[in-house]
């Protein structure tokens, strides 16, 4: 899935490739996926997309946004996977969109379990979750420091957990259930841990552990479960994923122990992260 550093790491690249470039065809849900969500008919997005020049490329929470020069965007979230096909490469015969651009290269792009495949603007087409995600203070950002982390901390319902305030609702955006786990192991910190349990020192240790977690992860080119605009893997090793939780825990090499909570599957050493 499309998290902060995979967006970055995609924004960063598609920088490099496709901003200036100009739709001269565009194709949505050739291939029609149950999960593939679009904005409106996505038998439109041809007459709303060709044409048009690609102005940017940026990361806007988990969002990986296109922004056009008629004043749309083109956005990809969830478990979207994009690739760049370079002029003469094969276009794959499956996709739910797929850009073709003026020097002949591609952008194709298909859905792992769902994805979104949206077009906002400044109507009603706009996704709630993209405005939330463009007001917020990107969690990478210097402005969004210790004290506007204990601020939304503060906020958070009492039953809240940490999992709860890091990866629901988008109260960070571009922090999932993905990236959450490395950020709790780091931080020793249980996910079912409540936030009113969480001392001072506690609250200082996560933060710092989301900042440098989430930068590392954006320097090497995000997470090794996920793949970049080339179809490689990201470079950031992780910790406790789905892969590597049988392996038990590189500190005390106990046993990891993987539970479903909130929507999907937590991981987490019972020794190191113990449960306040």
């Amino acid at each position: 899935m499309i998290e902060l550093p995979e967006a970055l790491t995609l924004a960063r690249q598609m920088s490099d490739v496709l901003v200036g470039r100009i739709v001269v065809d565009a194709v949505a849900n050739a291939s029609p996926h149950k999960f593939a969500f679009f904005t409106g008919d996505p038998a439109t997005y041809g007459a709303r997309l060709d044409g048009r020049r690609i102005e940017a490329a940026k990361a806007t929470g988990p969002y990986v946004e296109l922004p056009l020069d008629d004043g749309m965007t083109l956005l990809l979230r969830e478990g979207v996977r994009a690739r760049y096909l370079a002029p003469g490469e094969a276009v794959p015969a499956k996709h739910q969109l797929l850009l073709a651009f003026d020097d002949g290269s591609h952008l194709a792009c298909t859905a792992s379990m769902y994805g979104l495949f949206l077009i906002a603007d400044t109507g009603a087409d706009d996704d709630e979750y993209y405005m939330a995600a463009r007001d917020a203070t990107p969690v990478l950002s210097d402005a969004y420091d210790e004290a506007a982390f204990r601020a939304l901390a503060a906020s958070a319902p009492p039953s809240a957990s940490v999992k709860a305030l890091l990866a629901t609702e988008q109260r960070i955006p571009g922090i999932g259930n993905g990236v959450l786990q490395d950020i709790l192991f780091n931080a020793r910190l249980n996910p079912k841990t409540k936030v009113n349990a969480l001392s001072d020192a506690d609250l200082a240790r996560l933060f710092r552990a989301m900042k440098n977690t989430l930068a590392a992860m954006a320097e090497q080119g995000g997470r090794d479960l996920e793949r970049d605009l080339y179809g490689q893997p990201g470079g950031y090793r992780c910790i406790l994923s789905a892969q590597t939780w049988r392996n038990g825990c590189p500190v005390c090499h106990g046993e990891i122990e993987k539970k479903p909570y909130l929507g999907g599957s937590v991981y987490y050493c019972p020794a190191c992260q113990p449960l306040s």
